[in-house]
């Protein structure tokens, strides 16, 4: 048995995988602030699961922490995660020292991306690319059944590419950056809303017929079609599921998303020899649960690739 843990600035998923890749039990828990809040959490939610399982946490094989930020994945330690307080924390040596079991820490996207590769690796799928719309937009990349994070671990940061060098400033220092656009903090900012899902606010001001919301809303799938048509382009890899918090809103926004390709493909030969909307997927479940899942699999040094 192998634990997963999806780390988020509000809740922790956790979940337990058989050998078969099964999830055979699973919990969810609020995330605490701080270094010794998010270790408490994860420490918890090993303890608990090792209870439902009817074993001691030390009977597990290995334990696979998803979070957002900056991890060495080579020693497991958080340089900075901001939504979670963290920064320089040895949070593999100090799980490890607490549950008596081998620790892998990853960044949550990447190990999204594993959870989504398991998810959908029984149609024999080769190469795929999880694109997290959330907060930022960012992507995480599974090729041959391990995950590829380039030879600096930056692969996948898509958010950053420019798209109009004289548009808004990003936090990155750049102007333009798709993430402006194509993510729930870049429809915030065009669209704000007290909702704390602003894309669902923002669909449903586009079927109200409030002014403005159809203009964000179609640069929205605009900018997520962009950022698929990069992922194909660039890596051509089968399949890209779109996962992350935007993923709440469901099928809309999958279908605008296609509807853009389909219009691209209409104008055009090569995109339409593509077949780009039909690699297109939306993450099967929580997305919390498939991040879990993967960081249970990446827990495997085997499903591992390094940088370099």
């Amino acid at each position: 048995m192998r634990v997963g843990l999806d780390i988020g600035g509000t809740k922790t998923a956790a979940v337990v995988v058989g050998r078969d890749g099964s999830v055979l039990h699973r919990l969810t828990l609020s995330t605490g602030y701080g270094a010794e809040a998010v270790i408490r959490t994860a420490v918890l939610a090993v303890v608990e699961l090792a209870r439902l399982a009817g074993a001691d946490t030390r009977a597990f094989e290995s334990i696979g922490i998803g979070i957002p930020g900056i991890v060495d994945v080579a020693t497991g330690r958080v340089s900075h995660a901001v939504n979670l307080g963290l920064r320089d924390v040895d949070l593999a040596g100090e799980l490890a020292g607490r549950l008596g079991t081998a620790v892998h820490v990853e960044n949550d996207v990447n190990a999204a991306a594993m959870g989504a590769f398991h998810q959908m690796g029984q149609s024999g799928l080769h190469s795929l690319a999880y694109l997290n719309l959330g907060t930022g937009l960012a992507a995480g990349l599974v090729l041959e059944g391990r995950l590829w994070r380039g030879s600096r671990g930056t692969a996948g940061e898509i958010g950053h590419i420019c798209l109009d060098q004289d548009g808004p400033l990003c936090a990155c220092g750049q102007r333009g950056c798709l993430e402006l656009v194509a993510s729930g903090s870049g429809v915030a900012r065009q669209w704000p809303t007290d909702d704390p899902r602003p894309v669902e606010a923002l669909f449903r001001a586009v079927v109200a017929g409030e002014d403005g919301a159809l203009e964000v809303w179609s640069r929205l799938a605009r900018s997520v079609a962009a950022a698929v048509r990069v992922l194909v382009l660039t890596i051509d890899v089968e399949r890209i599921v779109i996962g992350g918090g935007m993923t709440s809103l469901g099928e809309p926004l999958l279908a605008a998303v296609r509807g853009v390709l389909d219009a691209g493909a209409a104008d055009s030969a090569f995109l339409s020899s593509l077949s780009l909307s039909e690699r297109v997927a939306m993450v099967s479940g929580e997305s919390g649960v498939t991040a879990a899942m993967g960081a249970a699999l990446c827990g495997w040094p085997l499903q591992v690739t390094q940088p370099g």
